[in-house]
């Protein structure tokens, strides 16, 4: 039996349950392009251009034309066969509207600046989040803002033990880069995500998971429209210390300062 690309995805895993339920036609599939293709059409998946979105073989992309220019003008999203990219297709089959607005904001810094040897805060910022964001959705409550606060200011005994009950009734965690999927692959206990914080009503930890999804998506494409994104924006987040997330999260795996660190002084 031939063994594929995407075969050692550990999908029970809490860290992919975002993008679980894109997955499953596509892993099934004999053709995993075709497959992404088809979901991408039963989506009516779009760009900011209302061009129908494809993923195409990475030759497709025009040689000196910036990738994300590429996405933007033409709808193609180049798609090699490896994890980095299956992960980024899934991705947008997930949260489209997040990936629209990035998309946009990345292809409009590179019109404007060009490609060059920096990408500029914005265009920086755009990328960290396209790459290695969690979406940390927090209940609009009073222990829940403590809880963002505790994280903000590396408070983790507080925020993952003595707040643990809240994990999951008034926040819980969307993995959304796609360079943070692949690195939990093979997890190791140093990985750190750059966290986005998104208030939502209590009631949004009740509802179905595509209706939190849904709304999650919305929100979040509707927050990057409307603020500068900068990096200031993100706090980290060693995701492995998510409540849950990994076995053994007693006081002593807490206590590791080489991955759970102290805030630097100013």
């Amino acid at each position: 039996m031939t063994v594929r690309f995407f075969d050692g995805i550990p999908w029970p895993q809490a860290w992919y349950a975002s993008v679980r339920p894109a997955a499953a036609s596509i892993i099934a599939a004999a053709d995993w392009r075709a497959q992404l293709n088809a979901a991408a059409g039963a989506l009516a998946l779009r760009n900011h251009h209302d061009l129908p979105m494809q993923f195409v073989p990475q030759e497709d992309l025009p040689e000196g034309m910036a990738y994300e220019s590429f996405i933007s003008s033409a709808g193609r999203v180049p798609t090699r066969e490896n994890l980095h990219d299956f992960f980024n297709a899934l991705v947008w089959l997930t949260f489209p509207h997040i990936k629209r607005q990035l998309n946009a904001l990345q292809a409009a810094q590179i019109a404007m600046l060009g490609i060059g040897k920096s990408r500029g805060p914005a265009r920086d910022a755009a990328t960290i989040f396209d790459e290695n964001a969690a979406l940390l959705v927090v209940a609009e409550s009073q222990s829940a803002e403590q809880l963002v606060a505790d994280l903000r200011a590396h408070r983790w005994q507080a925020a993952f033990q003595e707040r643990r009950a809240l994990w999951g009734s008034q926040a819980e965690v969307w993995s959304f880069g796609h360079a943070l999927m692949e690195k939990l692959v093979q997890p190791y206990k140093a990985i750190t995500a750059h966290t986005w914080v998104v208030s939502a009503p209590l009631e949004f930890f009740s509802w179905e998971w595509d209706a939190r999804r849904a709304w999650l998506d919305r929100a979040v494409s509707a927050q990057l429209a409307a603020q500068p994104l900068s990096n200031a924006a993100y706090t980290p987040l060693p995701v492995l210390g998510i409540p849950g997330w990994w076995p053994q999260q007693d006081a002593g795996f807490y206590a590791d300062s080489t991955v759970f660190r102290a805030k630097r002084s100013k």
